[in-house]
């Protein structure tokens, strides 16, 4: 799908969210503004019906490495996967003629934050690669897994700021969950998606922590 037309539906909500005056290096606060999140986080009945039929499996990590997944990979108009998302869910992103944000504030949804500096914006996958991996990408191809890794159009890629992506890391719901409270229903229901969209296994730790969450937070 053409840049313009995948962006077309979500150009009110981005001109909704407020502007931050960049202070300093790195320009971060909080901001009263409607959160702008990835496309395709389902209901909560859908995401507990889809959570009912993922299988239950140990995940088997070895082998992984992340150039096994291509990532910010072209996604059209001349944008990759991370300066699409970047324009996607910022506020008053100006860009380049290559597509890169040369300005712009984007909100970190973990940690409720905003940030007006390009490079603290960085793009998380929600399912971590090497969680992917564990949970049966290890038997896709090379093409399947950049799929996977670039994927705009389901809730698989949100913006974050640096710190609280490297907190997340590679940790699933048993071992981590966003500090903004207000988020981590949108978190849990866009997790359980990706892995029924990609029929990815949990582990018998993970799908308690996702019931226990949905139960919580939804």
């Amino acid at each position: 799908m053409h840049i313009a037309k995948r962006l077309a539906h979500r150009g009110a909500a981005a001109l909704a969210a407020a502007s931050l005056t960049v202070i300093g290096v790195i320009a971060v606060d909080t901001a009263p503004a409607a959160a702008v999140r990835p496309p395709g986080i389902p209901s909560a009945s859908t995401a507990q019906s889809e959570l009912n039929d993922l299988t239950v499996a140990a995940e088997q990590n070895g082998g992984y490495d992340r150039s096994l997944f291509p990532h910010w990979s072209s996604v059209g108009g001349g944008c990759t996967a991370r300066q699409y998302v970047l324009l996607r869910d910022g506020s008053n992103v100006e860009t380049g003629s290559d597509c890169q944000p040369d300005s712009g504030s984007w909100q970190s949804d973990f940690d409720d934050t905003w940030t007006s500096t390009v490079s603290n914006a960085t793009i998380d996958h929600v399912v971590a690669l090497s969680e992917a991996w564990g949970s049966g990408a290890r038997n896709w191809s090379t093409a399947q897994r950049e799929a996977f890794a670039n994927d705009v159009d389901s809730p698989q890629l949100w913006i974050a700021t640096t710190s609280v992506n490297s907190s997340k890391g590679d940790k699933d719901p048993a071992e981590w969950m966003p500090p903004n409270i207000a988020v981590r229903c949108d978190y849990v229901k866009a997790w359980i998606h990706v892995k029924h969209l990609y029929d990815l296994s949990v582990d018998s730790s993970e799908k308690s922590a996702l019931q226990s969450h949905l139960d919580t937070y939804c």
